[in-house]
């Protein structure tokens, strides 16, 4: 590996890339060194092996993990993930933001995550099922309605969720609804938890746009990626009057400069979100990132604007609705250009906020209609945009700097209350 490639391989590490802008965010706010060295590594970390019986009677065995970064302010909370790439650092990364996410948004948890090293995309239904199990039981030593709340990711989604709790109220003996969220509707799952996400982007891109004197009807938005988040995200868009000029998947691109028929691709994508393969007039993901266009919002994996194409981006404003697609020189580089970016703490939260809703209608017994949580979660994103807006224009930072200051400030807080520092 050259000296060049090393460095880019140091870039491109999202934990070291996150326990950096964690260590500036601590001295902005005066924290000492301490603190940062409690809350720049989870807790806890649990590698899990889990042997699956496959369909052609061989037994694979998977890799995971279950990252619990910090519970100072309340249980932990985050996804699990299933897809070939997954990574220790990645879950403990993840797992951080999650922390972040939950204190910018006066979330009762700390930040949770967990992932497989699997491809879902090459497994039977069996298969899936027979993985999420496994998973559950490899991990139940250290997850519960009061310890640990997991819910969807990349390649997991409600049925995936409705096994896992299944799993674990057979363990328990007793019916686990608050276990997990992200749930079907029947299984005590929350109205407008699997559009949250992409709806907390949509109303983010409404306030950043606002900020920026961008009329959002007639704007011209790019969205990479066409899973849960990126495809619901440009049906709102379509909806609210934006031309999508641009999607993509992990096959490839498509480009409109007239606007995509969005119900249209919606229609024809299968249950991974792949659509383009039905088209051969196609681009790449990297051409489709370097259109010019108002809003970019990155909603696929990590590590997709660097130093390499960030000079390249022609939007007025970049919104995170993936985690960490940018990394710190791309945002860097975006920064003095003078586009703004919003980070993927506060972007793309609007998942945990409806999850938190859902485990709070779990504990009651209780719950709530679509436009109930929609007026809800709609009051949060706004009052988290607006705090970490002007938390960058008072303090003179970007926006990730600004919302890490806000997320962390929490942490810090409650471990401080509690004696642990």
């Amino acid at each position: 590996m050259t000296t060049s490639q090393k460095g880019l391989a140091e870039t491109n590490d999202v934990l070291k890339s996150t326990q950096a802008v964690i260590r500036t965010a601590l001295e902005k706010l005066g924290y000492p060194e301490e603190v940062y060295e409690l809350l720049k590594e989870p807790l806890r970390t649990l590698t899990v092996r889990i042997p699956v019986k496959m369909d052609d009677g061989s037994v694979k065995v998977f890799t995971g993990y279950r990252a619990q970064h910090n519970d100072a302010v309340g249980p932990t909370k985050g996804g699990i993930r299933f897809h070939p790439e997954v990574t220790e650092n990645e879950v403990k990364a993840l797992s951080i933001w999650m922390s972040l996410k939950c204190g910018i948004f006066d979330l009762p948890y700390g930040g949770g995550k967990g992932g497989v090293i699997a491809d879902p995309r090459n497994m039977s239904f069996r298969e899936i099922e027979a993985l999420s199990r496994g998973y559950i039981r490899a991990i139940s030593q250290i997850v519960g309605p009061a310890k640990d709340v997991p819910a969807p990711d990349v390649f997991t989604d409600g049925q995936t969720m409705a096994w896992m709790m299944d799993e674990y109220s057979k363990m328990k003996e007793h019916n686990a609804p608050g276990f997990i969220t992200g749930k079907p509707i029947m299984l005590g799952g929350s109205l407008g938890r699997v559009t949250a996400t992409s709806k907390g982007v949509a109303i983010v891109i409404r306030e950043a746009a606002k900020k920026q004197e961008i009329e959002l009807k007639g704007s011209k938005v790019v969205v990479q990626g066409f899973g849960n988040v990126g495809s619901y995200l440009a049906k709102f868009m379509h909806d609210m009057g934006a031309k999508v000029i641009g999607i993509s998947d992990a096959y490839g691109a498509l480009h409109d400069p007239n606007g995509l028929d969005i119900p249209y691709l919606l229609e024809r994508r299968d249950s991974f979100g792949t659509v383009t393969k039905l088209f051969t007039n196609t681009i790449t993901n990297k051409e489709l990132l370097e259109i010019e266009c108002d809003i970019l919002v990155p909603a696929a994996l990590e590590n997709q604007i660097t130093e390499e194409n960030a000079p390249f981006i022609k939007a007025k404003i970049v919104v995170e609705g993936a985690n960490g697609p940018t990394t710190p020189e791309g945002s860097r580089i975006l920064d003095e250009r003078g586009i703004t970016v919003v980070p993927d703490v506060l972007a793309n939260a609007g998942g945990v906020t409806v999850s938190y809703f859902e485990w709070v209608q779990n504990n009651q017994g209780y719950y709530w209609s679509e436009e109930e949580v929609e007026r809800k979660l709609d009051a949060m994103m706004v009052k988290s945009f607006n705090e970490v807006y002007e938390t960058a224009n008072s303090r003179r930072v970007d926006m990730r700097l600004a919302a890490y200051m806000v997320g962390v400030r929490r942490m810090a807080e409650a471990s401080r209350l509690r004696g642990w520092i």
